[in-house]
C-alpha cells in the first residue's frame, strides 16, 4: 500500500484519520503517531484525557479567578489535534477569546483593579482555608484517609507502602 497522497483519488472514502474539508492538514507527527494501531489508540486516549482536563480547568476558571477562555481555547487546541469537531469549535473559541480581549482592554482601570484585588483575596482565602484544614487535621492522616477512601471506591488501588 502506498502512502503517497498523490496516489489517493478524491472518490476514495475518507477515514477518521483524513482531515475533513475545511480543516487543517495533519502533520508528519500525526501520521507517525497513527502508523501503528496500538500507538494510535494510546495517542487518542492521552490527547482526549489531557484536552478534556485542560478544557475543564478553563471552564472552572470561568467562574473562579483565572484565564478561563485561554484554558478552553488551549484544551480545544489539544483536542483539535485528534478530532475535527474540536478544530471547528476552536475557530469559534478563538473568536470569543478575541472579543473578550477587546472587552477587557476597554474596561475601566478602576474596575479592573477592583476585580484583580477581589480575585487575589479569594485566592488568599482558599489557600488559608486549605492550610488551616491541613494544620487542624494533620496532613498525613488526611492523605491516608483519602487513599483508604479511594481504595474503597476503586478496589484495584494498591496498598500504601508500610500500611
Amino acid at each position: 500500500m502506498s502512502t503517497n497522497p498523490a496516489n489517493h483519488t478524491s472518490t476514495a472514502a475518507t477515514t477518521d484519520d483524513d482531515p475533513p474539508a475545511g480543516t487543517r492538514e495533519r502533520g508528519r507527527l500525526y501520521r507517525r503517531l497513527h502508523a501503528n494501531p496500538a500507538l494510535a489508540l494510546t495517542t487518542k486516549i492521552v490527547v482526549t484525557v489531557v484536552g478534556v482536563l485542560v478544557m475543564g480547568t478553563g471552564i472552572v476558571m470561568m467562574v473562579t479567578p483565572g484565564p478561563g477562555i485561554v484554558g478552553i481555547v488551549l484544551g480545544l487546541a489539544i483536542l483539535a489535534s485528534e478530532y475535527a469537531w474540536a478544530d471547528r469549535w476552536l475557530v469559534k473559541a478563538r473568536e470569543k477569546a478575541h472579543e473578550a480581549r477587546v472587552k477587557a482592554e476597554q474596561m475601566d482601570p478602576k474596575v479592573r483593579r477592583r476585580r484583580l484585588l477581589l480575585a487575589g483575596l479569594v485566592l488568599l482565602l482558599v489557600v488559608g482555608a486549605v492550610a488551616a484544614y491541613v494544620t487542624a487535621y494533620d496532613w498525613p492522616v488526611l492523605a491516608v484517609d483519602g487513599w483508604n477512601w479511594l481504595q474503597g471506591v476503586a478496589g484495584w488501588m494498591p496498598e500504601l507502602p508500610g500500611m
